[in-house]
This record gives structure tokens, C-alpha cells and sequence, in this order.
């Protein structure tokens, strides 16, 4: 059995340029929410040295008008990588999805030439139907193939497909890989390796299994045993979200309770949608507030509340109401907040859920289920905050414009349009 590794090259960026052609060859970067920091980036903007994580405005001053900054646009991106999982899927006799940009393929035992053939054309076939390049490692077991996908995707020679099917291989590329670029091996380990002297892939493989038990955990074993050629790592999917969290930090801080609680309601509306997509339902729903804890100038307050409910729900009337009755426990008035969370947990699936009698009654259940599937249809085709609940809407508003747009709280002065979920940017040709 063999593993394929597919992972979009450069996801969010690949994301915009599919839709802009012209960002093809330009260093471009993607920010993080309220345009904070770089969370993605193009080989470009690699090489001039942009790292991950560098604050926007110290991006600017150090480039100037260089780099294309972009805002991020995740409703766009969760639907391109839909689109390029899709296709995986059936182009692979087993698929599971292991991030937004990123999956497991379980492959045959056939020569390495039908493998690597296999490989060439799925990534010609995403880029021709998706306009997505895709990168893909092929080996004996996760780790490797994972090793495997970094040559694909940085040697053009590889044609985006790269397999590692022999111990003279694995060798060799274990040599050329850094310890730290290792799946598995985290920032402090790495560091710790190397005051070992353990700067390759390679120096950790060769070490004896004695020195490996006695310094290292059952998962950095592991990953040791897979570097030497073993599979280890269990073949299953990630497991389902016990919890979903929606929070964000406010591009300015308010006091005003109203528009707390349009913020609240959009995580809490958000949540609901997230469960009702996988299935599931919470039985708890918990809300978090706090203050910019790095204006020492200013008072601070950070407070939370969890409320049980007595029957687990994906309803998003009840989420909301909940989320804001929750709210009102925990405001203080004479703070300025500057961010704020929802919480829901004891998330599990929503087969055989049974109701509380005195709570619910099968009309009102169903009355809930159908006003959420009208809301997730028409917010689906026409674009999100088509439709919500008046909670979300900011009382305070100038217009009515205003107050519609403001159930978008984020920041993001250079997004771009989303073609494939908004009839309203659709593309134009003339």
C-alpha cells in the first residue's frame, strides 16, 4: 500500500490567482483577519524575504509597493479547495481530508512508473478543470510521502509528482531535508535536535531505537520509525470537531452593548452553520469577552459564561438567544472590548438526538429546521448575510446599507470578490 499526499501549492494565493491572472509571476501575500499579518504567500514574495507571520504595516515599510497584499477571502478559498477535494476523491481508491488544502490518498501496490503516471495526470487534470496547481508526495507512509510532496512541490523536474519508493530514495531525501521541515517535529523539538546535533532528517533516522525510547515520546517515535521506512501512523480520518469556535478581534474596540451583541450573534449564527454542515449538534454554548489587554492605559475586564443546554440543538434562533442571554451575564459597561467569542461544545452527531419533552415540540423542531435550511439555501446561492436574524443587524447603524454589511466585522481593505458562491461577482465579459 502506498500513500499520495496532495497539497495545493501555495493555496490562498493560487486561490486569487485564478480569478486575476495578472497576480501570475507578481509577489503577493494574503493577510490575516483585519489585515494583521501575512498568513500566505507567493513564491515571490519568498524569495524577498517575507516570512510568515510579519505584521502588515512593518511589510510596508520595509517593500513599500513590491508586494500585491491581499486580504483574505475564506469564503473563496473553502470553495476552490471543495472543488479540488472533490476531484481527489474520485481520482483515489480511498480519500480522507486532512486540512483546508491538504489529503490522504491510499494507493495500490503498482510499479513506480503507473504510480508516478497516476500522479502527473491527477495534478494536470486539477490545474486544467480548477485552475489550482497541486503538488503530490507518493511513499511507503505519511511521513515520507509528506517529505516527498516538499521535492514535488520545489523541483520543477518532478512535474509536481514525486515518489519515493525505494530505500536509496527515502535516503536520500531524508539527507536533503531539514530536521525542522519534518511532519511531526514542531518548532521547540526541532531546536532541541539540533543542540544535538541532529540537523537532517537523516541524523535523527540513523539514530539507535535505544537513544530514540528514552528521550523521546511515543509520537516523536514515530515519527522516527517512519523516517526508517515503517508505517506507523494509523490510517484514519481526522477525527470530528468536539468543539467549534468563531471569534475575532474588532478592527476598533467598543463599549456599546448593541454592537457587542451584532458581533456575538454573527459568531453564534456562524457556529450553527458549522454544525449543521457536519451533522451535528452542541450542548453547549459558551461567550467570551475581553479587553485589548496591551492598552495598559486603559482598564482591563475579560469574562466568560457556558450555558448547558437541556437539549443539544444546531438551531440558529436558539444558538443565538443563547449566546446573547449569555452575553448580558458577563458586559460590563465602562470597558472598551476588543474582542469577543463564541463557544459551542459537547459537539456530537445529531443521529437518533432525542428532545426534551417540556422544550420541544416535534412542530416547533420542525418549524426550527426548515426556517435553518431556508436561511443556509438562500445565503448559499446569493451570497452569506443574505438573510439573518435581526441580533446580527448593528441598531446603531447610519443606514440601512450599514447595517446589513455589518454582520462582515472583519477588516479586509483588499479582498477580492468571491465569482463562486455570489451571483453578485459573477465574472463580466465584454
Amino acid at each position: 500500500m502506498l500513500y499520495a499526499i496532495c497539497d495545493c501549492d501555495n493555496c490562498f494565493v493560487s486561490c486569487e490567482r485564478v480569478f486575476n491572472p495578472s497576480l501570475e509571476g507578481k509577489p503577493v501575500v494574503v493577510l490575516s483577519n483585519n489585515d494583521g499579518c501575512v498568513i500566505a504567500r507567493s513564491r515571490e514574495a519568498k524569495a524577498l524575504g517575507v516570512k510568515m507571520g510579519m505584521p502588515y504595516y512593518q511589510m510596508q515599510r520595509m517593500f513599500n509597493d513590491q508586494i500585491v497584499s491581499l486580504s483574505s477571502n475564506y469564503e473563496l478559498y473553502a470553495d476552490m479547495t471543495a472543488r479540488v477535494m472533490s476531484l481527489i476523491r474520485k481520482a483515489a481508491p480511498a480519500f480522507f481530508r486532512y486540512s483546508i488544502d491538504e489529503a490522504f490518498c491510499l494507493l495500490p501496490d503498482i510499479t513506480s512508473t503507473e504510480t508516478k503516471i497516476w500522479g502527473e495526470h491527477l495534478t494536470q487534470w486539477i490545474l486544467q478543470a480548477t485552475g489550482m496547481p497541486l503538488s503530490i508526495g507518493i511513499a511507503s507512509n505519511k511521513t515520507v510521502a509528506k517529505i516527498a510532496t516538499s521535492f514535488a512541490k520545489n523541483y520543477p523536474g518532478y512535474h509536481h509528482c514525486c515518489v519515493i519508493d525505494s530505500d536509496e530514495k527515502r535516503i536520500k531525501a531524508l539527507s536533503l531535508t531539514d530536521i525542522s521541515d519534518v511532519w511531526g517535529i514542531g518548532r521547540k523539538l526541532s531546536s532541541s535536535l539540533s543542540k544535538s546535533g541532529i540537523h537532517t532528517a537523516f541524523d535523527f533516522a540513523s539514530k539507535p531505537v535505544e537513544w530514540v525510547k528514552n528521550k523521546h515520546n511515543i509520537i516523536t517515535q514515530r515519527t522516527w520509525r517512519e523516517l526508517n521506512g515503517d508505517d506507523c501512523i494509523p490510517d484514519e480520518e481526522t477525527a470530528s470537531q468536539k468543539s467549534i469556535t468563531i471569534s475575532r478581534s474588532f478592527a476598533k474596540m467598543t463599549g456599546d452593548f448593541d454592537e457587542l451583541r451584532a458581533h456575538v450573534s454573527n459568531f453564534a449564527s456562524r457556529c450553527a452553520e458549522k454544525l449543521r454542515k457536519q451533522h451535528a449538534v452542541a450542548s453547549t454554548i459558551g461567550v467570551y469577552i475581553v479587553t485589548n489587554r496591551f492598552r495598559t492605559d486603559m482598564p482591563q475586564y475579560g469574562n466568560s459564561f457556558d450555558f448547558p443546554l437541556s437539549t443539544p440543538t444546531d438551531s440558529t434562533i436558539t444558538i443565538v438567544n443563547v449566546a446573547c442571554d449569555a452575553l448580558r451575564r458577563i458586559y460590563r459597561e465602562g470597558y472598551q472590548y476588543k474582542k469577543a467569542g463564541v463557544v459551542l461544545m459537547g459537539v456530537s452527531s445529531n443521529q437518533g438526538l432525542q428532545h426534551d419533552l417540556f422544550e420541544f415540540t416535534p412542530e416547533k423542531v420542525e418549524k426550527l429546521k426548515n426556517l435553518d435550511n431556508v436561511i443556509d439555501s438562500i445565503n448559499h446561492h446569493q451570497g452569506k448575510h443574505t438573510l439573518t436574524i435581526c441580533s446580527q443587524q448593528y441598531s446603531n447603524a447610519g443606514t440601512a446599507d450599514e447595517a446589513k454589511s455589518f454582520a462582515d466585522i472583519i477588516r479586509h481593505d483588499h479582498r477580492s470578490p468571491c465569482p463562486t458562491t455570489r451571483w453578485s461577482d459573477l465574472i463580466k465579459l465584454r
